[in-house]
């Protein structure tokens, strides 16, 4: 991890470990219902935590609370009926990105990453920002590894499940924490020295969504 650090851009990142919760809805885009982020920063060799949000996001009327969310999640209609709505909560946690250059690393990025992209108008921080993914670097550093979904990292690397595995909170510390030895193990391996190393094994760019076609009336003006 220290040669990470003496890494000048490395060294003057700030890692955003994000997690959502988000209800499925056959026909449309995932409608998000919880969001955490957990904000590292690069001390004296190694990641300390420098802030953390998390909030429950009230979907749309129209989307249904299914049990595929409530039982391996526990969050309810009940729950969410008082949250706010995502323009809000997506817009309350942009608010905090104030001081780049930034990172958003996520367990299969891709899928936060369409989260986010939908949200772009009430994120636009968080929506520009490129990502990493746990599970690229994952593979980079454990070749040949029977799975690489979070629960099998987990037990590799011996981090306890934790009790509330599946919600936004508890998902981001446990991925920030399978970062940490992966990014340790990666330099141990000669993997990666710089930040321009991680991005070339594991980053993504932040998705973009196409723009809806033009009508023929559009088209005249």
């Amino acid at each position: 991890m220290e040669q990470l650090t003496r890494d000048p851009r490395f060294a003057e990142l700030t890692i955003l470990v994000v997690d959502f919760e988000a209800l499925t809805p056959a026909g449309r885009p995932a409608e998000p219902v919880e969001v955490a982020a957990l904000a590292l920063r690069p001390v004296a060799g190694r990641l300390v935590e420098a802030g953390r949000f998390e909030a429950l996001i009230r979907p749309p009327a129209d989307v249904l609370v299914t049990a595929s969310v409530v039982g391996p999640t526990g969050i309810t209609e009940k729950l969410l009926a008082h949250a706010a709505p995502a323009a809000e909560v997506m817009a309350r946690l942009d608010a905090h990105l104030t001081a780049p250059p930034y990172r958003i690393v996520a367990h299969h990025a891709a899928t936060e990453a369409g989260l986010i992209a939908h949200q772009a108008v009430h994120c636009p921080v968080l929506a520009g920002t490129r990502l990493l993914d746990t599970i690229r670097l994952a593979k980079a550093v454990l070749p040949g590894l029977g799975s690489y979904r979070l629960d099998a990292l987990l037990g590799h690397y011996g981090i306890p499940r934790p009790a509330g595995r599946h919600r936004a909170m508890p998902d981001v510390e446990v991925t920030a924490r399978l970062l940490v030895r992966l990014l340790a193990d990666g330099c141990a391996a000669g993997r990666w020295h710089t930040l321009l190393d991680l991005d070339a094994a594991a980053g993504l760019p932040p998705k973009r969504l196409a723009a809806p076609p033009a009508t023929e009336q559009d088209a005249l003006f």
